[in-house]
Parts: structure tokens; C-alpha cells; sequence
């Protein structure tokens, strides 16, 4: 059956069967990352921020496909995490802008608007990349718009849209040597094909399963709905993040690490409440309420892989739920408070390097990081919560970077990010912070702080693999310095020797270890002293970061 016009209503279903498939994928679309680091994560990015737009989509009540698109887009946005996030949410931000006030579109209009979407998300990205989810849209739009100069079904056009997302996906290790040298094709563009399939699905008369609420979810409202948000202040809450983790079962791991239901709910029970565990044959699911996330995923991993993190500040919920509600808080309302005249925000993962930033001055830290990217939304709230009249945000993760200049234009005070890719830039850029200096002044000296800090860091692989001519075998410790792998190592200690033989120079003068979960004491000795016996003039600090996934985050200057 053909479809000669698409109406908002059409848009909607095609939208959610997007979202669907892209779920049901998103752990293949993570297993494409690059980097075999235990925390690849743009099927995940991608899926939430689909989902995001999804959501919002679906409560739409119109049959205008300009309205639907709007709401859509901005759901997006809302919800953009990672690089690959934000890039889908300016495709239809594009994409939205192109159909405005119209109420159905046909083929020749559809097209168009995926080229715009195309336009829109290349002028967001400051140095587009080939071979990426870029390409794929933008030979995707090509095709379709030379497709739609000879039909005039929408469902023909969808069709063509598919094959020709596939052929440019496949196309794009030859465009990025790096993807050819691992073997894989990338990882956003796949995401891209799988919401195009679900959108043809659509039109073809499929409904695809949408992600349906497992046990789990349901116990965690159930857990959730126990506490009346009402009858208590925000300063009430003891444990402030709620912390959802899936963990897939690994024969290895098991073996190392023999995994008991009762044994880790007893554990776990230590240091968090409202604590629920699920587990089958194949998966671990945990929900409970702790003050450091991290340690959760840590032990979760002892298990298996991790596939989902998802870690909620309850504390900002609480307030915003009051106030929603009219309830008036014990605690003095920020609202009465004067804004400061500058503010900072970061964003870093580990109870001990939030507390440094703290330490340092930060006013509002969001948990987060390569393991799981905040939304847009997400640091949008955090900018509100530093109540100040200019807001300094250190994103400290190069995938992060996007979504706080998304975050940037929609916040209702002056930003500036300060494009810090990693945790040691972040506290370079905190430590020259002068709130009574002039915004160009104080973005001038982050700037320069960051160019003279080296970066490093240690975690493990999660697969054999080959990048840069370094031959990485699964369960192996990686030495990272800056964004390059350079050696690997049977033992962590061993990789963090390599990487400070890497860093450090005769000239350097401060060496700071931030040491994370799991990490003896012993080693970190050890390694003080090798750092010492490297350069001896060297002032060594040490802190516990307490950080998951990495064992070890070396600032060097």
C-alpha cells in the first residue's frame, strides 16, 4: 500500500518504533566502540536520547507532523547524552525546522528535511569527521533526495532510505582508518540505521515490540512510592543517588568471582537502602539508593559485563518534585537567595574527586562520566542549582562537550564550557579560577592551564582487539595518555609504570595520582615510589578518588 503524505500522527508511530528498534540494538551498536574500554557507550547514549524524544513525542495529540516534529526534537535535545546523542538530536532539530507549519508532508518535503537535519548537524560539530553517524545521514539525504524527484510514495522512499544508510554504513571503515584496523563499521551510524528500519517498519504495517517495563522497573516504582516525597525535607535524604546497574553473567568472571544473589544483596545492603536485586541465568539487574554510584558498578562488575548504568540525583529530584507540588522546604529556598556573580559546575565520577572538586570550590558536581554521559537536561538543572549569574561548566570527557553547549543555549544565565576532556584539565581549569576576574579573563587562564596539563589514565579491556599497532587481549590493563592507548600490561601497577615512563619528564613539577576503587594501598606506594625514582624533584600528591573502571587518573605538570 502506498503513502503519499505523512501526517503527525504517522510520524509518531514511526518515531516509536525508532525508539524500539534502536533499543532492542543498542547493545550491539555499543559493541561497535572502538576503544575496547568497559564502558563503550553509544548505543546506550543514543537509545536514551531516542527514547527521550520518544516519550515526549507520544504525548503529543495533534495530526500535525510540524507540531509532532517540534516536540520531538525538543525531546531530544533534552535528552541528548554523548557526542552521538546530541549529533541524532540536531539531524531532526534540522529536520524540524524544515517542516514547519505544515500538517503532512509528502516524499520530495520528507527529503529535504533530512538533508536540513543534515546541515544542522554538521554546523554543530566543530570538526565533522568522516566515516562517522555524519556520513551515513548525509549520504542517506543524497540518495533520498534523488529518489524523490521519481516517486511519490513515502513507503518506496523509506525503502531507498534504508538500503542507502546500509551501503554508507558499510562504507565507513574506508573512511576512518581506524575502524578498518578493528574491524568494525561505526558505531553511531549504526544507530542511525537502526531508528531508519524502525521508521520503514512503520509504514510497512509492522509495530515492532516496544521496550516493555521488566520486573525490575515495576519493583523500583513499587520501592520508590514507599517514601512520601511530601512528609520530608530534601536535607532528609541519607542516600542521594538512585543507582540502576545491568550486569550480563561472564563465564571467567564467574569462575573468579562465583556469584550468590543472597551473599550480594547482603552486601550490598551495607551501604545503600531500597535496595532490590534481580537475577536469571543471563542477567543481573540491581536498584538501590546509595552515596557513591561507583562503588555499585564496581562490584557489579566482579560479575560480568556491564550493559546499563543509570544513576539519578534524588536530592535535585526531591526539591524539584516540592516544588511542583506547592510544598514548602525546611531548608532556606535558593529562590530568595542572591545569585552569586560566577559559579562553577563539573562533572566527574568517584566520591573522592567530586569532594576535590568540591575542595577546590565547585559548586554543583554532576555524577557522570565516560561511564554514563549526563543529558543535556542534566546539566542544564545542575547550571539552575549553582544559582549564579555566569556558570563555568567543565564537562572533563570529550564525549560530554556537546551536550553542555546544547545545554549552554537553553540555560537561562551566561555559560561558558570550558572544554576540559578530562578529569586532570577539569581541576587544572578549577585551580586558576578567580571569581574576581572578568569572564574572558577567567576562560583565557582555564584555557591556557589546560594546554599544560598531561593527562593519563589505567583501565582494562573488554576485548581482544588491535589500535595504533598495540596488541590488546581481553582482561588486559591499558596505559592511556591523553586519548591514545600506548601500552598494556598483565597488572595495573604494570600499565601505570608504563604510562608515567610515558608522562613524566625531568621538568615536571606536580604529579597528582587519583587512585580508584579496589586499588590496595600497597600500590599506590609503590608507585609513588616510582614516580620518585623517575624524577625525584617532583611533588607527588595522592588522592583516593574512589572512581569506577579506572584504577588509576595521572595529572602531570
Amino acid at each position: 500500500m502506498s503513502v503519499d503524505r505523512l501526517t503527525g500522527a504517522q510520524l509518531v508511530k514511526m518515531i516509536q518504533n525508532g525508539a524500539a528498534n534502536l533499543y532492542q540494538n543498542a547493545d550491539f551498536v555499543d559493541s561497535l566502540n572502538v576503544f575496547p574500554v568497559p564502558d563503550g557507550d553509544t548505543g546506550t547514549n543514543m537509545n536514551l536520547t531516542m527514547t527521550s524524544g520518544s516519550k515526549e513525542a507520544a504525548k503529543t495529540t495533534t495530526d500535525s507532523v510540524s507540531e509532532v516534529a517540534t516536540v520531538f526534537a525538543r525531546g531530544l535535545l533534552m535528552g541528548a547524552r554523548g557526542n552521538s546523542g546530541v549529533i541524532l538530536s540536531q539531524l531532526f532539530r534540522g529536520f524540524s525546522k524544515s517542516i514547519e507549519g505544515k500538517d503532512a508532508i509528502d516524499t520530495k518535503e520528507f527529503a529535504d528535511a533530512l538533508q536540513k537535519g543534515v546541515d544542522t548537524a554538521y554546523k554543530a560539530v566543530m570538526k565533522p569527521v568522516e566515516g562517522t553517524i555524519l556520513t551515513v545521514a548525509r549520504e542517506t539525504a543524497v540518495a533520498a533526495i534523488a529518489q524523490s524527484e521519481t516517486t511519490t510514495d513515502l513507503l518506496e522512499l523509506m525503502r531507498g532510505i534504508v538500503e542507502a544508510s546500509k551501503v554508507s554504513l558499510e562504507g565507513t571503515p574506508d573512511l576512518l582508518p581506524v575502524l578498518k584496523e578493528v574491524g568494525v563499521v561505526d558505531s553511531g551510524g549504526q544507530g542511525l540505521v537502526c531508528i531508519y528500519e524502525g521508521f520503514l517498519a512503520t509504514l510497512e504495517g509492522k509495530e515492532l515490540e516496544k521496550p516493555h517495563a521488566p520486573v525490575m522497573e515495576a519493583l523500583v516504582e513499587a520501592e520508590h512510592h514507599k517514601s512520601a516525597q511530601s512528609f520530608m525535607s530534601t536535607e532528609e535524604i541519607h542516600y542521594g543517588y538512585c543507582t540502576e546497574i545491568m550486569v550480563r553473567f561472564q563465564d571467567d568472571k564467574l569462575a573468579k568471582t562465583p556469584f550468590s544473589e543472597e551473599t550480594f544483596r547482603n552486601e550490598l545492603a551495607e551501604f545503600g537502602d531500597s535496595l532490590l536485586v534481580v537475577a536469571d541465568e543471563e542477567l543481573l539487574k540491581v536498584h538501590v539508593h546509595v552515596e557513591t554510584p561507583g562503588e555499585v558498578i564496581t562490584k557489579g562488575q566482579r560479575f560480568g559485563e556491564l550493559v546499563a548504568v543509570k544513576i539519578e540525583n534524588m536530592r535535585q529530584q526531591h526539591s524539584t518534585i516540592l516544588e511542583e507540588e506547592g510544598v514548602n522546604q525546611v531548608a532556606a529556598p535558593v529562590a530568595t537567595k542572591a545569585k552569586a556573580q560566577s559559579a562553577l559546575v563539573t562533572v566527574a565520577m568517584g566520591e573522592g574527586i567530586s569532594e576535590l572538586f568540591k575542595s577546590l570550590g565547585v559548586s554543583v558536581v554532576i555524577e557522570g562520566g565516560q561511564t554514563m554521559n549526563p543529558s543535556t537536561e542534566d546539566i542544564v538543572k545542575a547550571i539552575e542549582d549553582a544559582h549564579a549569574e555566569h556558570v563555568y561548566v567543565y564537562p572533563n570527557n570529550s564525549n560530554i562537550i556537546m551536550a553542555a553547549e546544547q545545554a549552554a543555549s537553553v540555560a537561562s544565565c551566561g555559560v561558558t564550557v570550558v572544554k576540559s576532556k578530562t578529569v586532570p584539565q577539569g581541576l587544572a581549569a578549577t585551580i586558576v579560577y578567580n571569581p574576581e576576574a572578568t569572564v574572558a579573563e577567567n576562560e583565557r587562564h582555564m584555557t591556557d592551564a589546560i594546554a599544560a596539563v598531561k593527562s593519563g589514565q589505567v583501565t582494562y579491556a573488554v576485548r581482544d582487539t588491535s589500535i595504533d599497532g598495540v596488541e590488546i587481549k581481553k582482561d588486559d590493563h591499558m596505559a592511556i595518555a591523553e586519548k591514545q592507548i600506548i601500552a598494556t600490561d598483565h597488572s595495573s601497577l604494570g600499565a601505570v609504570k608504563k604510562l608515567v615512563d610515558t608522562l613524566v619528564t625531568d621538568e615536571d613539577e606536580i604529579i597528582t595520582v587519583l587512585f580508584g576503587e579496589g586499588v590496595a594501598q600497597a600500590e599506590v606506594d609503590e608507585l609513588v615510589a616510582y614516580i620518585e625514582s623517575i624524577n625525584p624533584e617532583a611533588e607527588v600528591e595522592v588522592h583516593d578518588g574512589k572512581q569506577p573502571l579506572y584504577s588509576y587518573i595521572l595529572s602531570v605538570e
